[in-house]
């Protein structure tokens, strides 16, 4: 490896370390002097002053961790006293490698572990002192530790590949070289791959497997044996036992980790990255090497995975795609500042990272066309950017000069307790240990030297990058790669306003994970990643910020493309804006688009807040939208297309203020207006086809309740009378396959109810509710005009009447439509015994109070004095107005319209505008809670978005205050009913 290899640390410099204090020094001896008792060479070199024994005392007491191994085994003092270093690092390397086989057959998996953590140990040992003894540089130490990881992940795998064709679950080729043609690839990622290990790393693996390769009796048992396979070879390489352990395996760099096996199919691997592969990867699989299993196989793997990591021409997206690297790593310029406790030697400002970065992403930019710049190791990777005029001869020499200063620092900080850290201590003890370690006579002169390194490494990368955006906040880092939540991140995210950070990251990495078609392009994710600081920015300042973002995943989860939207969010602040209101506030809004992303599509048309839902407007878009339906199936789900289109917009205008309570409950009912028209147009069409038409038969609708009213919300469901005529003497309809009258006009109706209430592949139009049909559900479906007539002046009672107040013509024939219009004005214009009215409108609000009690406050309808009290007294207007001499209300008037036409004639002014002000205000609260969410609304559970929506609405600056201005009209509007309707 080096000339080195021959060196004694009996020729170690004097003066080399310096030992931490006194107390130590003397502890340091102590445990020594123990040694001693049964090791010659270490009693011999106590025995005398020179700088061997001053080296090998200091050493221990700087690190406790090479203090406790030497207790653990005596002889590894005398190994390194007495042994060219090198050669016995080599000798160990060299037997971890065969630690699978035995004189006497197989060892067992227990055998193989002790031998493997036994060498692990020595070489920690030995690497250290060399290390620390200048007998080894950073790049030896890094080879070393490499050389001898690949060795235990070999002599692992070798294990078991032989013990499971010892077992028969594999036929191995070769069973005395069990890797060779067993198309089991392991790949050595990071640092393991590019042979610059560090002291106490882990090593990161990437599995794959060739289920063609033979060695799997069925291929199709090679997905259960092969990842059960690497559960034993993680539990081999990092289980603490007695012998401690040897190394700790990360296998999350495999495709798409939290859902993939910890091996993986080498022809599904492929598939991933030439369709699904991550920047993040493509730097990662720069230093990507065969260290284990079929090398040949591994080598062939690598090579095939040359065109994604290198591409062959240098255009507008690879750049992006390349840049967007540099905004998912941990360091970046502008964020902190270069300190030296505490501060993180590879991830912090000034780090090994930002070397590492530095170098590959000059080396992702031109390698596809250069070769030699497709190394793997730091400093070579420097020296061929050198060669290719990409970097200067001097800005390669500082680089490689810091790569390996703060590798010699890294190093030292893992020495002291062998943990995998990379943070310079915060105490100035442990400085001092650090400093030591590294030859500075104190802190302070090794502050300055790394302070300037740090210095220099952040010069030339923000250089390299100063142009661009960064993935980062002025809150902290937001990181998503595929190695897990970075705590830095963590720390942003829960800055930002999110309550459950780690949730929000892993959610983020299943974004860029591309397992949802919206984000499985490489240009969609690029777009994101662009995104993402200002998405969660946005998303950061809502309340429950965690639950809006968890409904934006839902929602990008049925997208079918991403690009567009993730583009438009970029460029357009209101509508991330709006998709974040969505979000937080309406969870009804957000699982429609969700069910139905179709309904995001008007939302990207610029002048949809200007333009407001009239029926006119409505009535050009359905016209259009239909034209193109051939057949009546084809109709029915282009309606549910459009009408689910068009109160998701309506709802965004009411959502955004755009436009009011009131108005959205208008263009609610016009919607359904011409929606049932078109209904009513394709059922009688597909009805003449099958049974042709009835001889003089004619057809009109009536919309009762709030769809009469004019006072429909999102979720409303309709209230419809079908009524009918024909000629007297008609007996059949004229088709090929004729009805008689009663059939024919109740088969009409039954289509039009399933026609708007059925679900299809599209949804469902409205639930349909004919309960106020005369008779209610006891009565025919249809109703014939003329029964019509008699039933409401003969037979209907008093809540009928009161309910027919309501009623509205939507669609039919013209003649019946008038004729209806005329009955319902005769019978509404009846003078009427005012007492029995009072009496019986008393009695109906009592049984429905004693019947439907209300929830809470928050029960508009049925509060007392809420929303059912003031629809009463209007209708109860409405039926005594002929006894006062005061003419009915014209038709077609919502409720406050009909109040005002009645009330300022007929009940005492001020109780009018009381009932108008609680009219205006449940109308805005019930409008923006049912288009919100589904079922009860309580403050409790509500998201925050619609609480503040609900205030905003009320005029209140808190919810409280807004649930006293509801009782304080309640109260009045109740007291106003008691008062009117006076039994």
């Amino acid at each position: 490896m080096t000339s080195n290899f021959d060196q004694s640390l009996r020729d170690v410099a004097p003066g080399l370390l310096r030992p931490l204090n006194q107390a130590e020094l003397k502890s340091a001896l102590a445990d020594l002097k123990e040694i001693a008792s049964d090791q010659p060479p270490v009693a011999e070199m106590l025995a005398g002053d020179g700088p061997l024994k001053e080296f090998i005392t200091a050493a221990l007491t700087l690190s406790p961790y090479l203090r406790e191994l030497a207790m653990v085994d005596r002889t590894l003092v005398t190994t390194a006293i007495s042994k060219p270093i090198g050669q016995e690092v080599e000798r160990i390397i060299q037997e971890a490698r065969f630690a699978w086989r035995g004189d006497d057959g197989a060892p067992s998996e227990l055998e193989v572990m002790s031998r493997l953590r036994v060498a692990k140990r020595r070489i920690a040992f030995l690497v250290a002192l060399a290390d620390l003894a200048r007998i080894f540089d950073a790049r030896t130490t890094t080879r070393c530790l490499s050389a001898f990881a690949q060795a235990a992940v070999s002599a692992a795998i070798d294990h078991l590949l032989a013990s499971s064709h010892e077992s028969g679950k594999l036929q191995l080729r070769n069973p005395a070289a069990p890797s060779e043609g067993s198309g089991l690839i392991v790949l050595g990622m990071g640092k393991l791959g590019a042979e610059e290990l560090n002291y106490s790393s882990d090593i990161d693996l990437v599995i794959f497997f060739d289920p063609e390769a033979g060695i799997v009796p069925d291929p199709s048992d090679a997905i259960d044996i092969f990842p059960r396979l690497m559960r034993r070879l993680v539990r081999i390489l990092q289980e603490r036992t007695a012998d401690g352990y040897v190394f700790r395996a990360d296998l999350r760099l495999r495709p798409d980790p939290g859902s993939t096996p910890l091996a993986i199919p080498v022809d599904a691997a492929m598939i991933y990255y030439e369709g699904r592969g991550q920047n993040w990867e493509r730097a990662a699989f720069i230093k990507a090497r065969a260290v284990a299993g079929d090398l040949e196989a591994g080598a062939a793997f690598i090579r095939d995975l040359v065109p994604f990591v290198f591409r062959k021409y240098l255009d507008y997206a690879a750049i992006a795609d390349i840049h967007s690297i540099k905004r998912q790593i941990h360091a970046h310029k502008g964020h902190g500042a270069i300190a030296v406790k505490g501060h993180n030697v590879k991830l912090g400002r000034g780090g090994i990272r930002e070397i590492e970065f530095f170098v590959q992403t000059q080396q992702l930019i031109a390698g596809g066309r250069t070769p030699a710049l497709r190394c793997r190791g730091t400093e070579a990777a420097l020296n061929e950017l050198t060669k290719a005029k990409w970097i200067d001869e001097a800005i390669r020499d500082e680089l490689v000069e810091a790569y390996w200063f703060l590798r010699d620092v890294e190093h030292r900080i893992q020495m002291v307790r062998d943990e995998q850290t990379h943070l310079l201590p915060e105490s100035d003890a442990d400085m001092k240990r650090i400093a030591f370690m590294l030859g500075y006579e104190d802190t302070t002169s090794f502050s300055a030297a790394l302070v300037s390194v740090l210095k220099t490494v952040e010069k030339r990368y923000a250089r390299l990058f100063e142009q661009e955006a960064r993935l980062s906040t002025e809150t902290g880092n937001l990181v998503f790669t595929g190695q897990g939540d970075d705590p830095d991140t963590l720390e942003t995210l829960r800055k930002l306003g999110f309550e459950r950070p780690s949730d929000i990251s892993r959610v983020i990495r299943t974004w860029h994970y591309g397992r949802y078609k919206a984000t499985q392009s490489v240009e969609a994710r690029e777009r994101l990643t662009e995104l993402a600081p200002q998405l969660l920015r946005v998303f950061g300042e809502s309340k429950r910020a965690d639950e809006a973002l968890l409904r934006f995943d839902h929602f990008l989860s049925g997208l079918p493309s991403g690009i567009q939207l993730f583009s438009l969010l970029g460029n357009n602040q209101a509508l991330l804006f709006l998709i974040v209101n969505i979000m937080s506030s309406a969870p009804r809004l957000a699982d429609i688009i969700a069910a139905k992303p179709h309904v995001f599509d008007g939302m990207l048309d610029p002048s949809l807040m200007a333009q407001l839902p009239t029926r006119d407007y409505l009535a050009e878009r359905i016209t259009a939208f239909l034209a193109a339906a051939r057949h009546y199936e084809e109709v029915l789900d282009r309606l549910r297309i459009f009408a689910s289109e068009q109160k998701f917009l309506i709802g965004i205008r009411l959502l955004t203020g755009a436009i009011s309570g009131a108005m959205a409950a208008r263009a609610f009912t016009y919607l359904a207006d011409l929606v049932i028209e078109a209904a009513l147009d394709a059922v009688m069409k597909e009805m003449k086809a099958n049974h042709g038409d009835f001889p003089g038969g004619r057809i009109a609708v009536a919309g009762m309740g709030k769809l009469g009213s004019f006072e429909l919300t999102a979720g409303s469901d309709v209230d419809l009378i079908l009524l009918y005529d024909y000629d007297g003497n008609a007996g059949e309809s004229d088709g090929a396959k004729p009805l008689d009258a009663t059939r024919y006009f109740t088969r009409v109706t039954q289509r039009l109810i399933s026609a708007l209430s059925a679900p299809t592949a599209e949804g469902v139009l409205y639930e349909v509710d004919m309960r106020l049909r005369p008779s209610g559900n006891k009565g025919p479906v249809a109703t014939r005009i003329n029964s019509f007539a008699k039933y409401q002046r003969e037979e209907a009672w008093t809540w009928e009447h009161m309910a027919l107040s309501r009623s509205r013509l939507l669609c039919g024939d013209a003649g019946l439509i008038t004729e209806a219009e005329q009955i319902i004005a005769s019978v509404l214009s009846a003078k009427r015994n005012v007492a029995k009215i009072t009496s019986d409108v008393s009695e109906m609000r009592a049984l429905i109070e004693r019947e439907k009690p209300p929830a809470d406050i928050w029960d508009l309808k049925l509060i007392p004095g809420g929303l059912i009290d003031i629809e009463f007294i209007a209708q109860y207007l409405a039926l005594i107005a002929p006894a006062e001499g005061v003419h009915e209300a014209p038709r077609g008037l919502n409720t406050g319209e009909t109040l005002k036409c009645l009330g300022e004639k007929l009940i005492y002014l001020p109780d009018l505008d009381i009932c108008l002000e609680a009219l205006a205000l449940y109308t805005e609260l019930s409008q923006l809670i049912r288009l919100c969410i589904d079922g009860k609304f309580d403050p409790k559970e509500a998201p925050s978005g619609l609480i503040e929506l609900v205030c905003r609405a009320g005029d209140c600056p808190d919810i409280k205050t807004l649930e006293s201005e509801v009782k304080r009209l309640s109260k009045a509007v109740r007291k106003v009913f008691l008062t009117v309707v006076d039994a």
